[in-house]
């Protein structure tokens, strides 16, 4: 399933890719369209084989990520950012890991840039909204804490354990809660050298992208580390753009306001 938002073009790039992937015929391609204003959500016309969900305003990427995986009819789950470009092997060969691998909760590609070199894709946690290229050797799948979730295949039942993908999350850090709670339930998440993804990335975010990135960090903090220290992470990002002259990102982050308008 594809998230997106007011990237038509990117859209059209990435659906084309799925579209020659192999084995597509037993593919369900799910297009979330974040309340887009451009165009992408009249693909339907240009890709009749995928199903489109348009939602009417941006509700952030976690519920849209919940939206799509409970439209899916499959044992496992492909979530795709629209900056995204599968080479024609690469889903079947994340599949292939998965369904041979009962250790394995997820996996996730190789992360390319448009040369085709490693682009940034692993994590620490808590989440600090820094990426690092993989370094990986040879083809065989390696285990990996964080991966971003521009490109991650789960197994369906994990989410559906623990319910849903945590809604407290807008636009970023469900990525890190879903990490951690594969390996709190005993599981891994693989990297596939083998199956690579172009990526293409973000140039920058906005006041509220910023703020929603934090309230998030905190989100998480105060899940896995307690209350306390997740209440001192959202004062430190409130003091931060604050002392920063971030005017914008402070309004935000002082209301606790996410992507999708609400707040936390």
């Amino acid at each position: 399933m594809v998230v997106s938002l007011n990237r038509v073009e990117a859209l059209r790039r990435s659906l084309a890719a799925l579209e020659k992937s192999e084995g597509r015929e037993t593919m369900q391609i799910i297009v979330v369209d974040n309340g887009s204003t451009d165009g992408a959500a009249q693909l339907d016309t240009d890709f009749p084989a995928s199903q489109f969900v348009r939602l009417p305003k941006n509700f952030g990427l976690t519920k849209a990520m919940n939206i799509g995986w409970r439209a899916a009819d499959s044992e496992y789950v492909l979530f795709l950012h629209d900056d995204t470009e599968v080479d024609p092997g690469a889903v079947m060969r994340m599949l292939e890991t998965l369904e041979s691998t009962p250790e394995a909760g997820a996996v996730c590609p190789l992360l390319v840039d448009e040369e085709g070199r490693p682009a940034p894709q692993l994590g620490s946690l808590p989440p600090n909204g820094e990426w690092r290229p993989a370094a990986v050797e040879g083809n065989e799948p390696v285990a990996v804490e964080y991966a971003r979730g521009a490109a991650l295949m789960m197994r369906v039942f994990l989410i559906k354990s623990v319910r849903q993908i945590d809604e407290h999350y807008g636009q970023f850090g469900s990525d890190a809660d879903l990490a951690t709670q594969i390996r709190r339930g005993g599981k891994k998440i693989l990297l596939v050298p083998t199956a690579r993804v172009r990526h293409w990335g973000s140039p920058g975010y906005n006041s509220m992208e910023r703020a929603d990135f934090q309230i998030g960090r905190a989100v998480y903090i105060g899940k896995y580390q307690g209350f306390g220290a997740g209440l001192q992470a959202r004062i430190g990002a409130i003091l931060g753009s604050l002392f920063g002259f971030r005017l914008g990102e402070f309004k935000y982050a002082i209301a606790g306001q996410k992507i999708d308008g609400t707040q936390q």
